[in-house]
């Protein structure tokens, strides 16, 4: 078996709101090392269940984790934001659900070699698909000061970007930054001593910020939401497990959209958009992990799950 082992958040509540049906098509658009996908996959008879994973090794790991049910699954190396173009591949045009854990995976993190990370030195990559063209060392030694600056500040949301991508930018005229505690270094001399004294690590929002931008987070998520509500078969159910604030507000207001249906200005005095809801929201409040959870798995703290149904 792989070493590529990932714990699923929010693991039964993810199966509970899918409400699965045996003879169903559901697809993970965020596979990872399957934990939730081989629940799904279990509770299949006749039904069918499609994998997404654009990180090769996790394919791989889930491959082997799903060989007890291979003869009702399908694994497809792609970006979850493609999940319109998977299934017309496939000649699917409906599924009962879908399910997006937008985290990134533990093994990911922990791999000192993919430089997701800033406890560990390793090369600045941070690349989901190591077949992408785009890098943590591209954003970090040829991106502008305002590119920088914008990103650290809207992805990492954080209130030091200026002088944090400052730091970057005179650095990078020396030599390359070419490691994950050389950046870290950085970071930290551009922070003032009270902030090296929070809880949390001083170079966890850029590190953060970054990593969106090599991954296009953000737009993929915004994409993902467009596309796969209308790809659900009435009574379809699309579950999402978001990890910060910028994600869940494209989540949350994506689901209430649809959920609402009509655009028109709230003083027009009948619709004239004609657009109707295409979905019920099943949680107007996102689910969070219990103690029990959290305990057990403390990078669940910031998950949020939130689920529509297909109408």
């Amino acid at each position: 078996m792989s070493d590529f082992h990932h714990v699923s958040v929010l693991l039964e509540e993810c199966i509970e709101g899918l409400n699965i049906k045996p003879d169903g098509i559901y697809v993970d658009g965020t596979l990872g090392g399957a934990g939730h996908s081989s629940r799904i996959a279990a509770k299949l008879t006749t039904g069918r269940h499609i994998g997404i994973d654009r990180d090769p090794v996790a394919l791989k790991a889930a491959a082997e984790r799903l060989a007890p049910y291979a003869d009702r699954v399908t694994l497809v190396h792609s970006n979850f934001c493609e999940i319109a173009k998977v299934l017309d591949d496939l000649n699917i045009e409906g599924v009962d659900g879908i399910l997006l854990d937008l985290g990134v995976s533990s093994p990911q993190l922990d791999d000192g070699e993919r430089g997701f990370s800033y406890m560990v030195d390793a090369p600045l990559d941070m690349r989901m698909n190591n077949e992408d063209s785009l890098s943590a060392d591209t954003v970090v030694n040829t991106w502008s000061y305002e590119e920088l600056k914008k990103i650290l500040y809207e992805y990492g949301e954080e209130r030091y970007a200026p002088k944090i991508a400052a730091a970057i930018c005179s650095r990078r005229e020396q030599k390359p930054i070419e490691t994950t505690l050389e950046l870290v270094d950085i970071i930290r001399s551009a922070m003032p001593p009270a902030a090296l004294r929070e809880k949390q690590h001083p170079a966890k929002r850029s590190f953060q910020a970054i990593r969106i931008a090599v991954n296009d987070e953000l737009n993929s998520v915004a994409k993902v939401m467009e596309d796969a509500i209308p790809r659900l078969n009435k009574g379809g159910r699309l579950a999402v497990i978001t990890f910060h604030s910028l994600e869940d507000r494209i989540v949350k207001n994506a689901m209430a959209s649809a959920a609402k249906g009509c655009t028109c200005p709230p003083n027009f005095p009948v619709c004239v958009c004609g657009k109707k809801p295409q979905v019920k929201l099943i949680t107007r409040k996102p689910i969070v992990s219990g103690d029990a959870e959290l305990e057990r798995n403390p990078r669940a703290r910031s998950a949020k799950l939130r689920i529509c149904e297909k109408i």
